[in-house]
């Protein structure tokens, strides 16, 4: 018999599947979403575990882990899963669901609100502002300062933003996503 936990479990996989597009069960563990990923080094759960931990029910470890931000959606892991279990997508739902419930390390919350905030405003990152956000968000505002100047220096970070054309479209792109329930920048 299953308890409150265990439907509740269920209730958030079922979500989890349902906006990523996907279905853990087809996962039958052979390793090549984590043999091809190029950020599996540095997760503590490479993607065939994080997978795992789903199937488990282990739900609050999968998206507690640092591996959903380490992700870097290349879609290998996607891509070359024999299955056609889409692991990139569901990185991204536990990430968007790891935001709403606010279990994330508020460090993590807080690049991820910087970066989407650059993109939405330039159309690209801007490095120097990104890093000034975070770290103001953080409570560390002198932080990187000492590396600033020689970066701008050698060409490798610029003072002012650089902003690309279409920016409009990357606004449309937002607006959409907010329409839908996405969380604004």
């Amino acid at each position: 018999m299953l308890t409150p936990t265990d439907h509740r479990q269920k209730a958030l996989i079922n979500k989890l599947e349902q906006e990523a597009g996907t279905s853990i069960n087809l996962c039958y563990q052979c390793g090549k979403c984590t043999a091809g990923c190029p950020a599996a080094f540095a997760m503590d759960y490479p993607p065939r575990q994080v997978i795992r931990m789903l199937q488990l029910g282990l739900t609050e470890m999968a998206l507690n882990s640092n591996s959903i931000w380490i992700c870097a959606s290349c879609e290998t892991c996607s891509s070359r899963c024999p299955r056609g279990v889409d692991i990139a997508s569901l990185m991204d739902t536990m990430r968007r669901e790891a935001l709403k419930r606010g279990t994330t390390d508020k460090k993590v919350a807080a690049f991820n609100k910087a970066f989407l905030s650059n993109v939405k405003n330039f159309g690209r990152t801007f490095e120097a502002g990104l890093l000034l956000q975070y770290n103001l968000t953080t409570g560390q505002p002198l932080k990187d300062l000492q590396l600033g100047l020689p970066m701008m220096q050698r060409g490798k970070a610029s003072p002012l933003p650089h902003k690309i054309k279409g920016r409009g479209e990357i606004k449309k792109i937002f607006e959409r996503v907010a329409q839908i329930g996405g969380e604004e920048p």
